[in-house]
Parts: structure tokens; C-alpha cells; sequence
């Protein structure tokens, strides 16, 4: 991974409020990840999605010239009070031109429709550069794993039954709001992410599935130590 600079980017609600409420908060945040990844000005921030599958490309792609990103989305979920992001720039200052555009616009639909004021996220925004291959390759199932927290928290502990490991599984090909499901094949939100980087490190959407069941069961063995690396080096505190 020489001179690939890879970040994970996390940002959690101020007081650990809850910042995605319902599916259109959720929608917003998505559209925002795909508009707001551009060099140039946000083209309509007023626009919504509808509470579907929608290939947001398709939306833009006669009203306007092809995007300048400023980062590659290399996975992403949402947490109904902090969010995760796996971020490579595109161009020098990159990375922070895009979270800046991202947690304000989003801040600001945020506080308009639920008529409040004042900052809706918890001061600036975490970003680590891993700089470790082993850790990187990790962290995309670390990432899509986080929804376990609502229906599954003792994956953290390691104490999943074989069962429990299947029905994990289920949950994650449910869950709308992360990257998961089009890692694996099944169209979710295809045009927000750019993810031939990370596919060349994963054998095909199958693989990718399989790999993450074995990620789990192995939680209680190798990937232990991992996963307490994934959360120092993030300074994870989202609880």
C-alpha cells in the first residue's frame, strides 16, 4: 500500500444523540455521500430520495457533467448515532474538503427539519491512515459488521453461537444503510461507492460473504487481537 493513503473516517452526534432517526434521515445522508463527492458546488441539495432502491447515477446523468471526486468511498455504514467511512482521496486535501461538505449540509437538513440549532455532530471528525496491509484488510468487515450492535452486541465479546453467526449474517443482508450488501452483490446503493479498489484484496461477492461468516467465527481465536487493534487505532467510543 505504499503511497495509498487510506483513512478510516468516523463521526458521531454531539452527547451520542442520535443522528439518523428514520429511513429519509438515513436517504438524505446517502444522497449527500454521492452529491457532496464532487470538486465542484453541490448541484441540488433540496433533492430526496424516494424510500427505495435508487441507482443515484442515474439521477444526475443528464442534468449535469461527470463528477471530479474528491475521495473514493470505499465502504461506509450508518449507526443510528455515529457513522463509519472508508476513504481514499483523490487529491491532496480531499479528504477534508468532502467531510466538511458532508457534515454540514448534513447538519444543516438535520437541524431544518427537526427545528433545532447548533452542532449536531461531536467536534471534529476521526480520521485514521492505516498504514498497516494486515489491519487494512480487516477493517472493511469491522466496518459492515457494526449493525450487529443493534440486534447482536456480543459479537464485540466474542461469545456467538454457531446459530447466532447465521443469524447475524441474515441481519447484515438486511440492513440497507451500509456498503454490505453491494459488496456481495445485491444492489443497494451501487453508485456511492467506488469499490474496485477493495475488491482486488476479495475473491468475487460469494467470497466476500463467505469470508465474512468466517471473520465471525474466528472472532474467538486470531481475529481477537484484531478487532481491540481496530478499535484503539480508531479511538472508537460510539457506545
Amino acid at each position: 500500500m505504499a503511497r495509498i493513503e487510506v483513512y478510516h473516517v468516523l463521526n458521531r452526534g454531539t452527547d451520542k444523540r442520535k443522528i439518523f432517526l428514520d429511513d429519509k434521515d438515513h436517504l438524505r445522508f446517502i444522497h449527500n455521500l454521492f452529491e457532496f463527492n464532487d470538486e465542484k458546488p453541490a448541484f441540488n441539495v433540496g433533492y430526496n430520495f424516494k424510500n427505495e432502491y435508487i441507482d443515484v447515477k442515474r439521477q444526475y446523468i443528464r442534468q449535469r457533467e461527470p463528477r471530479k471526486l474528491l475521495v473514493e468511498i470505499l465502504a461506509f455504514c450508518l449507526m443510528p448515532n455515529h457513522y463509519h467511512l472508508l476513504l481514499k482521496p483523490r487529491r491532496k486535501n480531499g479528504l477534508s474538503e468532502f467531510i466538511k461538505k458532508l457534515n454540514g449540509g448534513y447538519a444543516k437538513y438535520f437541524n431544518n427539519r427537526y427545528k433545532r440549532s447548533g452542532r449536531l455532530f461531536e467536534g471534529k471528525y476521526k480520521s485514521v491512515l492505516i498504514k498497516d496491509e494486515a489491519y487494512f484488510i480487516h477493517l472493511p468487515y469491522y466496518i459492515h459488521l457494526n449493525p450487529l450492535d443493534l440486534a447482536a452486541p456480543e459479537w464485540r465479546k466474542r461469545i456467538l453461537s454457531t446459530s447466532n453467526i447465521n443469524k447475524s449474517i441474515n441481519l447484515l443482508e438486511k440492513y440497507r444503510w451500509s456498503s454490505y450488501l453491494d459488496y456481495i452483490g445485491k444492489k443497494n446503493f451501487p453508485s456511492v461507492t467506488q469499490r474496485k479498489f477493495l475488491e482486488e484484496f476479495f475473491d468475487g461477492p460469494e467470497q466476500y460473504r463467505k469470508d465474512t461468516m468466517k471473520w465471525l467465527k474466528n472472532l474467538s481465536t486470531s481475529n481477537v487481537n484484531r478487532l481491540k487493534e481496530i478499535k484503539t487505532l480508531t479511538l472508537e467510543k460510539v457506545d
